[in-house]
């Protein structure tokens, strides 16, 4: 089975890269050292090699690229579509022929320029061809640059298709835009579509995979389309397209019955006979979803019309595929993503009906003729007038009547999953087998944890009785405290106390509002320096008035806020000692010199910060003295000496690869052994 799998094509190199690849491992995997006395024929060997190891290498990589990007005719029709459909199948093939003729002429340079250098008469000479025919290669590749860039684009967005198996089981979700396909698939599959309230969230194919009958079950979820012209169709919409036409799958078309999706029951409908011819020759199911809004009972007589109408259609693709008519149970179905009701159900039915297609098909194919073929059925002919019927042992017979009996007394476990939808759909039921006084009990649900508390703790024969004490207990409480409470009300306060009163809780309330209206604006409130504070909120003579107003004593506060704020903002240069009162240096005693340390103590004054030396320690990093440092920046350099040494070098580095390796230009050597390069 061949498989679709487009994650494993190489990365394809941008023209400039391409050059610096072949050209560094060409440096690096042949020869590199000439000298004019050797041999003519030597020199043209030497050159020779290059051109050819450089062409080789081109082809190589270039060979690469057009083997790994599919043929369009050679793949599954569905994918060949689905690339023409992404990409346009004229630039995909533009592009790999351009691949293809650079492949050729780098062969053809590389071809004639080494018919030129047979003939090489000097060092000078052969050097200059082997420059032109490099030159000539790398001006080839540079000139399918753009060719490059696109294929690496698509490389890419090949990558990030999914994996589709165009001959597997295959459930096909389709329908309008927002009508719940993707929940669908989220409810019964492991797939992660995201599903948003609103049209086009899915704009690509996405796989999940589910088990029916312990079968493996592929389901594609495909964009929304809309009812429209092909012609007039975008990429979106056209991939869903390519997905219904070539894939052999059993088809879902989904149904918004209660027009949450922003399309009427009559625009669904028109989309449906716009392409039923795509559903031909598959089983098709029509799934009325979302019936937690509107029950299908309770539609209006039009749209149970056109509903009744597609049921009709349906019915008919199931004659077509040699079905029976009679049976239209499995045809319409309704179901609710939210509520999960029906999701299994429709689940089933499409794998059911999908199963008995493929039977169907594989019965009518020739190969099962040739299964008949090996198969012989041996009748013994007659010699006499007496009849005899085949003949088995009484002993058998109640052998397998007691089998029957044993199998109707008592069900299993399996016999219950496969009554129940088989493996991945029946859940056994646990609590059947617990031992109660009463069977009803058995489904009750008893938390574990109910309010932080422990359940299990709080079970009492006598819990109800001792609720009942606890409430009245909590009664008596309740009529005590109402006999006690004092609240003001203002009834028993002086007219003073009255406005003190109506001040505080003014204030309250106009902290509190500027408090939300801080809180709500927080995120986006810039931090206002202190210098823009043009109401002088935060002064620290405002502060020590309303300390003083308080009683307090506000020298230390205000004198701790100014030593910090000049600590931040950074202290002033102090006056040297060495300058007098009238603004000039200090002198020496004997003359207008200044001393060597005054001059010193200017210098340093005047120039910049000096920088902090390596070995210093600074409070705060853990050390204990400057000798401690030191070793630990020696062990720290020493650990990563080894992972800088294996530093690996890229495909695309230039390597100028040493001109004289010792071990081929040391020693003794035997002889006939001095041509190793």
């Amino acid at each position: 089975m061949v498989q679709y799998n487009f994650k494993k094509i190489t990365v394809v190199p941008n023209g400039k890269d391409f050059v610096d690849i072949i050209l560094s491992r060409t440096q690096r995997q042949t020869p590199t050292v000439v000298h004019k006395g050797y041999a003519i024929s030597r020199l043209r060997q030497f050159y020779m090699r290059k051109v050819k190891y450089t062409q080789q290498n081109f082809y190589d990589k270039l060979s690469t690229i057009i083997d790994e990007f599919p043929r369009l005719d050679d793949i599954h029709p569905f994918y060949g579509d689905l690339l023409h459909v992404l990409y346009n199948k004229d630039h995909y093939k533009l592009a790999l022929g351009q691949i293809n003729t650079a492949r050729n002429l780098i062969s053809k340079i590389a071809k004639d320029y080494v018919k030129l250098l047979k003939y090489g008469d000097s060092l000078y000479r052969c050097k200059c061809l082997k420059v032109a025919a490099l030159g000539r290669m790398c001006t080839v590749i540079k000139r399918i640059g753009p060719s490059l860039a696109y294929l690496e684009q698509v490389r890419q967005h090949m990558a990030r298709l999914p994996s589709i198996d165009p001959n597997t089981r295959t459930v096909l979700i389709c329908g309008y835009p927002n009508v719940g396909k993707s929940s669908f698939i989220n409810k019964i599959t492991r797939a992660d579509v995201d599903v948003q309230p609103y049209a086009f969230t899915t704009k690509s194919l996405f796989v999940g995979h589910t088990d029916y009958k312990y079968l493996r079950y592929q389901v594609i979820d495909t964009p929304g389309i809309l009812d429209r012209p092909f012609e007039d169709r975008n990429i979106i919409e056209m991939c869903s397209i390519t997905a219904l036409a070539h894939l052999r799958a059993a088809i879902l078309f989904f149904l918004d019955i209660s027009g949450s999706c922003g399309y009427s029951i009559a625009q669904q409908a028109a989309l449906f006979h716009s392409i039923k011819s795509l559903f031909m020759n598959k089983p098709l199911i029509i799934v009325c979803n979302k019936t937690d809004l509107q029950p299908l009972d309770g539609i209006s007589e039009e749209d149970m019309k056109l509903v009744t109408e597609m049921k009709a259609e349906a019915m008919k693709t199931i004659v077509g595929q040699g079905g029976e008519a009679t049976n239209d149970d499995g045809v319409l179905l309704t179901m609710s993503t939210l509520t999960e009701e029906g999701v299994i159900a429709v689940k089933n039915a499409a794998c059911e009906r999908l199963l008995n297609q493929r039977v169907e098909i594989k019965m009518k194919s020739k190969k099962m003729n040739d299964c008949l073929n090996r198969f012989h059925v041996a009748l013994p002919k007659p010699r006499d007038q007496k009849e005899r019927p085949s003949c088995i042992p009484a002993a058998v017979l109640e052998a397998k009547a007691k089998e029957a009996a044993e199998k109707e007394k008592r069900k299993t476990e399996k016999d219950l999953e496969d009554e129940n939808g088989g493996a991945g759909v029946y859940s056994m039921n646990l609590r059947k087998s617990y031992i109660l006084a009463n069977d009803e009990w058995k489904e009750d649900v008893l938390p574990e944890i109910l309010d932080g508390h422990n359940v299990y703790d709080f079970i009492d024969p006598d819990i109800l009785h001792r609720v009942e004490e606890l409430e009245r207990e909590e009664g008596m409480r309740e009529a005590e405290a109402e006999d006690d409470d004092f609240e003001i009300d203002g009834s028993e306060l002086t007219p003073e106390q009255k406005e003190a009163l109506a001040e505080i809780r003014k204030k309250k309330s106009l902290l509190i509002q500027q408090h939300r209206i801080k809180k709500s604006n927080a995120e986006s409130r810039p931090t206002v320096p202190r210098k823009f504070d043009k109401d002088k909120q935060f002064t620290s003579e405002r502060m020590g008035r309303q300390l003083s107003s308080l009683g307090l004593d506000p020298t230390l506060a205000i004198k701790r806020m100014r030593s910090r704020s000049v600590s931040t903002r950074g202290r002033k240069r102090e006056r040297s000692p060495e300058r007098g009162a009238d603004g000039r240096d200090g002198m020496d005693i004997d003359g207008d010199t200044p001393s060597k340390k005054q001059r010193l103590s200017r210098s340093l004054s005047r120039s910049r910060s000096l920088s902090r030396p390596p070995h210093e320690v600074v409070p705060g990093e853990g050390f204990k003295d400057s000798a401690q440092k030191v070793k630990a920046i020696k062990l720290a350099k020493k650990s990563v000496k080894k992972r800088n040494k294996d530093a690996r070098r890229g495909e695309a580095d230039r390597v100028i690869p040493t001109l004289k390796p010792k071990h081929l230009y040391s020693g003794k050597r035997s002889t006939g052994k001095t041509d190793r390069r």
